[in-house]
């Protein structure tokens, strides 16, 4: 793949799993990165990890705080002078059972994390640098919202509207700005561990792949979306899921 040397890229959620796969990746091809996430202790270590200040910068905060990508945006360019890429990484889902049933203000918080927050994001990243100056952005959505998603099902529904938002702001913002999006099945995370816990190989033989993801497998494909490689490609969901949704698992 192309060389990412002199490029500057901000990845949420970054310190631990996907989003600190990717942040590796991104490195590894010669980028400097942004990392962030709410706990300071263990965005300090993944920083370390990629290189440290000369590599990466973290910033701790919440990301549907508008304060706090702000704060990330700034001290990004302070850091590293541009903002060329962008990625949405950030989900959570803290409740299980019907969606019929869900707490509303468990909810809105999905939505607001999952949804709203990269929607902000894009915005700040634009206004920032991207408007002027071209960028490439990339939405970690899942296969869950592509499909019903019993237990989880208000996290399926704010990662489809995250698919559909990626198409929106594809149209919105090119030619200068491309946004897409990827659609991982299970990634072993600590974030799956509720769904994998003691039963990994057992799902995954539902597979055909016959294995789980791993954060390598994600970040390879957000990196390709990003580059130059991927330059006509933009408001698209790519896929990650070993094969498992053709026969309608998760």
């Amino acid at each position: 793949m192309t060389s990412l040397k002199d490029r500057v890229a901000i990845v949420t959620g970054a310190s631990r799993g996907i989003g600190l796969g990717i942040a590796k990746e991104l490195t590894e091809r010669g980028a400097k990165v942004c990392i962030t996430a709410r706990k300071p202790e263990a965005l300090e270590e993944a920083a370390t990890s990629l290189g440290g200040p000369d590599n990466a910068i973290f910033v701790p905060g919440k990301a549907d705080d508008t304060d706090h990508q702000d704060e990330a945006i700034a001290r990004t360019l302070e850091a590293f002078g541009r903002v060329d890429m962008l990625v949405n990484n950030t989900g959570i889902n803290p409740v299980f059972g019907p969606t019929v049933d869900i707490d509303m203000g468990a909810a809105a918080k999905i939505l607001a994390v999952n949804v709203l927050a990269p929607l902000s994001w894009t915005r700040k990243a634009r206004d920032a640098w991207m408007g002027e100056h071209g960028g490439s952005i990339v939405n970690v959505s899942s296969i869950a919202g592509l499909r019903a998603s019993p237990g989880i099902g208000l996290y399926g529904v704010s990662k489809a509207a995250l698919i559909r938002l990626t198409m929106e702001l594809a149209v919105d913002l090119g030619p200068d700005i491309r946004v897409n999006a990827v659609a991982p099945a299970i990634v072993k995370t600590k974030f799956a561990g509720a769904l994998i816990q003691d039963n990994e190989e057992a799902i995954a033989q539902a597979y055909p792949l016959k294995r789980l993801g791993v954060p390598a497998d994600i970040a390879n494909a957000v990196v390709f979306l990003l580059s130059a490689e991927a330059s006509w490609i933009t408001g698209q969901t790519i896929v990650l899921d070993g094969g498992v949704s053709l026969g309608g698992g998760l």
